[in-house]
């Protein structure tokens, strides 16, 4: 794998009790080293802003993705979530788990690259997935 995770990608990440989340992201990969920023919309009942803004600091080694999400400014229940994941063959996917440090809240997460959006990606793969 030689694609660099540079670029625009859509993700969504699922959070219990509000369901899935969408979001876009800038990721900018250097010697494997991963940085960015992260814009969202505010989950939290009667959040006074419509939009958050995050950065990225984290690191990829050949598939495995991690990096942490900070929250700027912090507030309104928005601190700092932990990513971990892979990325697909071509780095056009990431796929793994959102947690945040010290509590129980965890979740999936998709990013892709934005030429395919998030969602629909989504959407594919439950179609793919048997039937329980």
């Amino acid at each position: 794998m030689t694609d660099n995770l540079t670029g625009v990608w859509d993700g969504t990440f699922v959070q219990r009790q509000v369901g899935m989340v969408t979001f876009l992201a800038t990721l900018i990969e250097s010697g494997g080293a991963l940085t960015g920023n992260v814009t969202e919309p505010c989950t939290v009942p009667a959040c006074p802003i419509s939009t958050h803004n995050a950065s990225i600091a984290g690191h990829r080694s050949g598939s495995a993705v991690s990096f942490i999400k900070r929250y700027e400014p912090p507030g309104h229940g928005y601190g700092t979530v932990s990513y971990e994941g892979s990325v697909n063959a071509e780095a056009t996917e990431i796929d793994g788990r959102w947690k945040v440090p010290g509590t129980a809240d965890s979740g999936t997460f998709l990013m892709v690259r934005s030429s395919k959006p998030a969602e629909a990606v989504a959407a594919e793969q439950r179609t793919k997935e048997p039937a329980p």
